[in-house]
C-alpha cells in the first residue's frame, strides 16, 4: 500500500502542545515538550520505556492534568478535566491494554454508555447491531455483534477496540501499541484503515515499539528521551530510516546497540527433544490450537527460535513442555530422560522455565513487590530450616541479578507494576535463573519492550546460552528471531513446517514456510 504522506495544512495544527511539563513528587517526567498534530495525518510518538510517552497520552486523554505548558484544540485552549470530556472534545486513546468487557457482546462493547434508544427511550437494539455490523465491517470484521467479548481471540478484541474508536466520529485517534496482537494481515488491514483515516482528514497520533511499522506507516515522528524532546523526523522521499530513529531514541548509533556473535550455533549434546507431541482440545476451549506431531530437539547452549503466525500453535508447543497444557501422545526426554512435567510445578523442578508472551496476566504478581516476584518461583530454595523465609540469601541473590542485568528499580520492596515492561522482564528472567534451569523457554520476550530495553533482553538470552542453558525463543518478530537465534523452526497449525541455521533464514524464507499448509520438509 502506498505510504505517501498526503497535503496536510503547514499552518494550522490540529492539536498543539507547548512546552508541556509534568512533574510527580519533584521528580519531572515531562519537561518543556513541544509538538503538534495537523489533520490528515500520521504522526508517530516515539521514545524507550520510561521516556514520557506513557504521561503525555494521559495528559492528552484527561486521564491527568500537566503540571505546566498549554495546549490548544482546533486553536482553543485545551484542559480536559476526565477522559469522557477528551473524547466529547474528539481525542480517543486507544490503549495496548484491551479495555473491554468479556461479558457482555461486540456490539454493547461498541456503543457502551452511548447505545442508540428508540422512541420509548428503550435500547434499540436491531439498530445497535445493524450499526455494529457496518463498524466493524471497516476493520475487516464479520463477527455477529452479539458474540461475547470473551469468545473472541486477543487479536479480535483488539480489532473491536478500533472499531469502537471508528464509531466515535473522532478528530484525534492516539493509538498505543495497536498492533502488538495482531497477525501481519490484520496489521496490514489496520494500516490500511489508518490510511484512510488519514485521507478523510483524521489526525493519528501513532505509538509503537515496532520501529519498522513506524518508519513504514509515520508522515512525522516526535521523539521522547528521558522526559524531553530529542527531535522531530520527517519522511521526506521515502520512510524514515530505522536506524536513525534508534538513533534519536536512545542517543547513541542503531550499530552499538547489537553485539550478537553470528554464524555460532550451541554444539552442546541435546538437553530436550520432543518426539509425535499431540495435544487436544478442552471442553471450554474449542477453537484452541492443537499440536499435530511435533519434533524438534533443543541443544544446551544454544537459542532455537520459534516463528509463526499467530494461531501457528507456538504457544501451545512451550505450554505442553512446560506441563500448563496435558499432553494427548508423545514424549519428551531431558538429558536421556523420559519426562512427564504434568503441571507447571512439575516441569520447575524437572529444571524447565517458562517467561510467557503476556507478562500481565501470567508473570507479573502487579500488586507485589519486586522481591516478592523474584522468589515466587523459588519459596524452597529460600525456606530456613523451619520454614521461614531466609530473606537476606533473598536479598543478596536479587541484589546480583539487578547489577548484572541492570534492573531499574528504586528498592527491592518497590511495586512490580511500577517499573517499565523492560525491567519487569528482566525480573521474570531473573526469577527463573534463580533457580539455573536447564531449558528456558521465552515467549515474546520483548513485547510492550523498547527499543533499549530490547536488546539488553538480546544479550541476557545470548549470555544465558553461552552459560549452557538451552533456551527456546518464540518471536512474532522476523528480526528479533533472525538476529538472536542460532537455529530456527516455523510453524503452522500446530506442526513445525520448516528447520535452518539462523545464518540460511531470511524473512522471505520465514514466511514462505510459516504460510504453508503442509510441512514441506525443508529441514536445512
Amino acid at each position: 500500500m502506498d505510504g505517501a504522506s498526503p497535503a496536510v495544512h503547514p499552518t494550522f495544527p490540529l492539536l498543539e502542545v507547548v512546552g508541556v511539563s509534568k512533574q510527580f513528587a519533584g521528580v519531572a517526567a515531562l519537561d518543556d515538550v513541544s509538538l503538534d498534530v495537523r489533520p490528515g495525518e500520521i504522526l508517530g510518538l516515539l521514545g524507550e520505556n520510561g521516556a514520557g510517552k506513557s504521561t503525555l497520552l494521559k495528559i492528552l486523554s484527561g486521564a491527568q492534568p500537566a503540571s505546566g505548558g498549554r495546549i490548544l484544540l482546533g486553536g482553543a485552549p485545551y484542559q480536559p478535566a476526565n477522559p469522557e470530556a477528551a473524547r466529547l472534545a474528539g481525542i480517543v486513546t486507544i490503549y495496548q491494554e484491551l479495555s473491554l468487557i468479556p461479558t457482555l457482546s461486540v456490539a454493547e462493547n461498541i456503543f457502551l454508555g452511548r447505545a442508540p434508544v428508540n422512541g420509548l427511550r428503550l435500547v434499540d437494539w436491531p439498530r445497535m447491531r445493524r450499526e455494529a455490523r457496518g463498524i466493524l465491517s471497516r476493520v475487516g470484521l464479520s463477527l455477529d455483534p452479539d458474540t461475547p467479548v470473551s469468545a473472541l481471540s486477543v487479536a479480535e478484541q483488539q480489532l473491536v477496540e478500533i472499531a469502537r474508536a471508528l464509531s466515535l466520529q473522532s478528530r484525534l485517534i492516539i493509538m498505543d501499541e495497536p498492533t502488538s496482537a495482531l497477525t501481519g494481515s490484520e496489521v496490514r488491514r489496520l494500516f490500511g484503515i489508518m490510511h484512510k483515516l488519514r485521507d478523510e482528514g483524521v489526525a493519528i497520533m501513532f505509538v509503537t515499539h515496532r520501529l519498522e511499522e513506524a518508519s513504514e506507516m509515520c508522515d512525522r515522528m516526535t521523539v521522547l528521551r528521558d522526559g524531553r524532546l530529542a527531535g522531530h523526523l520527517l519522511r521526506e522521499d521515502g520512510p524514515i530510516p530505522v536506524p536513525r530513529i534508534i538513533e534519536r531514541m536512545v542517543g547513541r548509533a542503531a550499530s552499538e546497540l547489537y553485539a550478537r556473535p553470528t554464524g555460532t550455533v550451541g554444539s552442546g549434546p541435546v538437553r530436550l527433544s520432543v518426539r509425535g507431541l499431540r495435544t487436544v482440545r478442552a471442553a471450554d476451549a474449542p477453537h484452541a490450537i492443537v499440536l499435530d506431531g511435533v519434533d524438534l530437539d533443543l541443544r544446551g547452549g544454544e537459542i532455537l527460535g520459534v516463528a509463526g503466525l499467530v494461531g501457528s500453535g507456538r504457544t501451545e508447543l512451550a505450554r505442553a513442555i512446560f506441563g500448563a497444557d496435558p499432553i494427548a501422545a508423545g514424549t519428551i526426554t531431558l538429558d536421556g530422560k523420559p519426562v512427564r512435567p504434568g503441571s507447571p510445578a512439575g516441569a520447575r523442578d524437572l529444571g524447565i522455565g517458562l517467561v510467557p508472551e503476556d507478562r500481565k496476566q501470567q508473570a507479573i504478581f502487579p500488586m507485589l513487590s519486586i522481591r516478592e516476584n523474584f522468589t515466587s518461583a523459588s519459596l524452597d530454595l529460600y525456606s530456613g530450616p523451619l520454614g521461614f523465609l531466609a530473606s537476606g540469601r533473598e536479598l543478596a541473590d536479587l541484589a546480583q541479578y539487578r547489577n548484572a542485568m541492570s534492573i531499574r528499580m528504586a528498592s527491592p520492596d518497590q511495586s512490580i507494576d511500577g517499573l517499565s515492561g523492560g525491567n519487569q522482564q528482566k525480573v521474570i528472567l531473573a526469577r527463573w535463573l534463580a533457580r539455573d534451569p536447564k531449558v528456558l523457554i521465552v515467549d515474546e520476550p520483548t513485547r510492550g519492550v523498547d527499543v533499549g530495553a530490547k536488546a539488553e533482553v538480546h544479550q541476557i538470552l545470548v549470555q544465558l546460552a553461552a552459560r549452557g542453558i538451552a533456551v527456546m525463543m518464540i518471536s512474532s518478530e522476523l528480526p528479533e528471531v533472525l538476529s538472536v537465534s542460532d537455529r530456527i523452526i516455523t510453524m503452522r497449525h500446530g506442526r513445525i513446517t520448516g528447520e535452518m541455521p539462523a545464518v540460511a533464514a531470511t524473512e522471505q524464507r520465514l514466511m514462505t514456510l510459516m504460510a504453508l499448509e503442509q510441512p514441506p520438509g525443508d529441514r536445512a
